[in-house]
């Protein structure tokens, strides 16, 4: 029952009203007051009904009045054990028993103050306050009855304990309920900051796979560029000029992807209009013109879309192509490369060929040996995203394809729906 207790003092509000917030206590104590005013005006009642005009009646008008006045100050000094509470308890409880003294029908009262100490002091008080009030209460209707009946002895004591557990039960009860809305709260901030936390590593892994397919690989076309340029700048200005302005050339593509970023991170050429073909069609035709004779890219389309692929399919594959021919033109050594959009049912495949001197692909996730970079990884991770895969077929001297894989639906029916969050610890 002490145990009881303490747990109702953790339960309890904290702006010192007297009542939890669960609302059946609340309710429990609206009964309390109710029971309180309605037992006292009945044996108040009694009193001037059975004992008309005696001496002790205005004693018993004014005490009545005192008690009513003294309780109704108890919801204002709160249900915390303070000197002003406890004063007041005392009051309260010294006013009763010279009423009872006075007029033993005033005994039933006690039950709402059976509450009314529970409520407010420690566990050992409270449970020698309600003793007391019931020794009154048996005293009391010994007084009334014409001889000794056991009743009248046993059932105010069994009331007492009935209050008493019903008192402690709502208060389990009510202090059970903000623990676990405590620790629903505390889960569900813990929730929220989990997620912000993986959202927030998952768009620092996009943007970083976007920089590397659009903006690093501009700047490493760039640098050769302008390396070039600078060896043959006496020796053949003509070529060298052609060098610059066709590093001036992917400077302004650039710029435009990273406009482009803080617009709405979609890849510049689909924000041009056209879809996923006019876009690959169109970095065929750029690469092969930075290239200078160097490099022949080619793009073939075969078959038709029943639908209109989702825009982050689109993003990804082109950026996918984009990747794949920044490793055909740096490290591949090629001549000739095809990009092939093939739709079909229940996928869409992108093919990235050259004749390049190929390798021997690695048996991890990680680059080919001898190659650096964030390419591959970036790939497959944004293909992770889709539900898609990534195949990469070269053997020494037989060239490399690429193959991006993209279902049209998940198993759901869902187009391009992920199966689940990429995170930055996910291998790729």
């Amino acid at each position: 029952m002490e145990q009881g207790y303490e747990v109702k003092r953790r339960g309890s509000s904290p702006r010192g009203t007297g009542q939890v917030g669960d609302p059946g206590t609340r309710a429990l104590a609206l009964l309390m007051h109710a029971a309180f005013f309605l037992l006292l005006g009945a044996s108040l009642t009694r009193f001037l009904l059975r004992h008309p005009g005696e001496t002790r009646t205005p004693w018993i008008i004014g005490l009545s009045v005192a008690l009513a006045v003294l309780y109704v100050l108890g919801p204002v000094l709160g249900s915390r054990p303070t000197p002003r509470s406890l004063l007041w308890l005392g009051a309260l409880v010294a006013v009763w028993m010279v009423l009872v003294v006075l007029a033993p029908s005033f005994a039933w009262c006690a039950v709402p103050l059976f509450y009314t100490g529970l409520r407010i002091l420690p566990p050992r008080a409270a449970l020698a306050l309600v003793a007391l009030l019931t020794l009154f209460v048996v005293a009391a209707q010994l007084r009334l009855a014409d001889g000794f009946d056991p009743n009248l002895v046993l059932a105010p004591p069994a009331v007492a304990a009935v209050a008493t557990a019903v008192f402690v039960h709502m208060q389990r009860q009510a202090a059970t309920q903000a623990e676990l809305i405590d620790d629903l709260l505390r889960t569900r901030r813990e929730l929220a900051a989990t997620e912000r936390r993986e959202g927030t590593l998952a768009e620092r892994q996009r943007l970083s796979m976007e920089i590397h397919d659009t903006l690093a690989q501009g700047l490493s076309s760039q640098q050769m560029l302008l390396q070039a340029a600078d060896r043959t700048w006496d020796a053949d200005p003509a070529t060298a000029r052609r060098h610059v302005r066709t590093a001036t050339g992917i400077a302004e593509r650039n710029l435009a992807e990273a406009r482009r970023f803080v617009h709405d991170l979609a890849p510049a050429d689909l924000a041009e209009g056209g879809g996923l073909e006019a876009a690959l069609h169109a970095l065929a035709t750029r690469e092969t013109a930075q290239a200078e004779g160097r490099l022949t890219v080619r793009c073939h389309v075969e078959g038709t879309p029943h639908t209109a692929l989702p825009d982050r399919v689109q993003s990804a594959l082109l950026r996918i192509a984009q990747g794949a021919l920044a490793n055909v033109t740096e490290h591949a050594g090629a001549t000739e490369a095809a990009l092939t959009l093939t739709h079909l049912d229940d996928r869409t495949v992108l093919d990235i060929a050259d004749n390049g001197h190929g390798f021997t692909p690695a048996t991890g996730t990680g680059p080919p040996d001898g190659v650096r970079g964030h390419g591959l990884p970036a790939m497959r991770a944004r293909l992770r995203q889709l539900g898609g895969t990534l195949t990469i077929e070269s053997a020494p001297g037989e060239g490399t394809v690429v193959t991006a894989a993209v279902p049209l639906t998940d198993p759901a029916g869902h187009p391009g729906t992920p199966p689940g969050p990429l995170t930055p610890q996910d291998p790729a």
